[in-house]
């Protein structure tokens, strides 16, 4: 018996060490394969802040490119290791770089915003949702802008414009803030067009607390600007929550209803709620987020349009020739159909070399979910990336002449991810077409109907979050 446990003994002594061994022996692989893995050069910068203070100086000057991201290309390469806000961060550049990681989304990288971004936005909104709530948000989303949707929506978008130039650019030859009104028509079209809630005073100024402090130090000190955006944030949802409520017994006591049928995206979202395949929260969140993401940026590429027009008298000629047959083809009364919008091509073109110059969104941030090998280095799983749009909107290689305005280069096919106004892949921007509706329709109301110029046609651009004209862009304007 005593032979028989000091065998057994011994087997599990020999099988432990025989564990051991291995255990050490991957380790030491794991050890020495770190060690061989080459990181992409840069300067990782100062502990912790690293290299924060000067990109985020270059970025409110609106010299992002310029000063941050060219400087850093020219040293290290299109791809360069820094440290952001504490993150050790690889910058990528280039339209192979926003291919492979915007298309990578849920495989390799998942979207990486700032904690006071997440919080002020939504926990539960779609820019943090990944996989099959994913696709469940944004295929609710896409049923509101398809054809019928957007045949639906032009409509409204025209009666809207209409109103808002009643009442704020009526009254004969004087001086408007273009940028600052333009906002609340974009405003007030994604809420009420789109989602179909009315709005109501104050409801802009409330918004407008809570986008201040989306990319601020999420501190929640009495008096900060992350405080100030977590009261109205607060106010905003439960607003909310009472219009969703009354909306729901309005939609469960109407059959026809209860499959989102009424066409507002608030109608889907409650019936996708009445189903069971999304709850309260998460319809407060994508509300609260898609206002932001689809009027804060417009109402900037809106203004960009015009500044650009104002530059290039010539582009403004043809593009007036543009809106000048759409009005000739109608009655007097006869308003905009979604028909008109595919007729207007230069237009858009105009627009998208606007957004290539001036993009609404400067690049955004992603997290690797593994060691990802790319352009010959190795981003270790944890690790920031930082796609930009400058990498290739400011590109000879994609662009010829890059700082050029020149509408014409669209009448060609672009290179697939060099132009990323609106991002790439399973994230590329929801409301891309609602956007393209929104500016279209103004451009034509505002050109036919007014003539205007810019009063300070040098007037810089700063970003605080996110790009705006300094001064609100003043333009005069009289009636045609």
């Amino acid at each position: 018996m005593a032979v028989k446990m000091n065998c057994l003994l011994y087997l599990s002594f020999s099988i432990l060490i025989a564990i051991s061994f291995v255990l050490l022996l991957t380790h030491y692989k794991r050890s020495k394969n770190k060690s061989k893995r080459k990181l992409p050069p840069g300067h990782m910068g100062l502990p912790w802040i690293g290299e924060t203070v000067d990109f985020c100086k270059a970025q409110r000057k609106n010299k992002l490119y310029e000063e941050f991201i060219k400087t850093r290309i020219q040293k290290h390469g299109q791809t360069f290791k820094t440290r952001l806000m504490g993150c050790p961060t690889v910058v990528v550049n280039g339209a192979d770089a926003n291919k492979f990681f915007l298309s990578n989304e849920f495989k390799l990288v998942v979207s990486s915003w700032p904690s006071s971004s997440v919080q002020l936005m939504g926990e539960h909104s779609i820019m943090e949702k990944q996989g099959g709530a994913h696709r469940c948000l944004r295929g609710i989303i896409a049923t509101s802008l398809n054809s019928a949707g957007l045949e639906g929506l032009v409509p409204k978008i025209c009666k809207t414009i209409e109103i808002h130039l009643e009442n704020y650019w009526s009254g004969g030859d004087k001086i408007i803030s273009f940028y600052s009104l333009t906002k609340v028509l974009t405003f007030t079209i994604v809420l009420e067009c789109f989602f179909g809630i009315e709005v109501k005073s104050e409801m802009f100024e409330t918004f407008e607390r809570v986008l201040e402090g989306v990319f601020a130090v999420p501190v929640n000190f009495p008096g900060s600007k992350f405080s100030r955006a977590k009261s109205a944030r607060k106010e905003i949802e439960n607003m909310l929550v009472d219009i969703i409520r009354t909306k729901r017994k309005e939609i469960e006591e109407n059959e026809k209803e209860k499959e989102g049928e009424e066409g507002t995206l608030l109608s889907r979202l409650i019936a996708a709620l009445i189903r069971g395949e999304i709850s309260e929260v998460e319809v407060v969140d994508n509300v609260v987020l898609l206002v932001f993401a689809a009027h804060d940026t417009t109402s900037f590429a809106i203004s960009m349009t015009f500044k650009m027009l104002a530059h290039h008298p010539d582009c403004y000629s043809t593009l007036l020739k543009e809106h000048n047959e759409i009005m000739s083809s109608k009655r007097r009364e006869e308003t905009l159909t979604f028909e008109d919008m595919k007729k207007l091509t230069y237009t858009w073109q105009v627009t998208r070399e606007s957004m290539r110059i001036f993009p609404p969104i400067f690049g955004s941030f992603r997290k690797a979910i593994k060691d990802i090998e790319y352009d010959g280095y190795t981003i270790p799983k944890g690790w920031k990336v930082l796609w930009t749009s400058y990498g290739t909107h400011y590109s000879g290689e994609y662009f010829e002449d890059p700082l050029n305005f020149n509408p014409s280069r669209f009448e060609e096919t672009i290179q697939p991810y060099s132009y990323v106004a609106f991002g790439g892949g399973p994230r590329v921007c929801a409301g891309y077409q609602l956007a393209k509706l929104n500016i279209l329709i103004f451009v034509h109301y505002v050109v036919t109907k007014y003539d205007w110029s810019l009063v300070c046609p040098d007037e810089p651009i700063i970003i605080d979050p996110l790009p705006f004209p300094s001064q609100g862009m003043p333009i005069r304007i009289s009636p045609k």
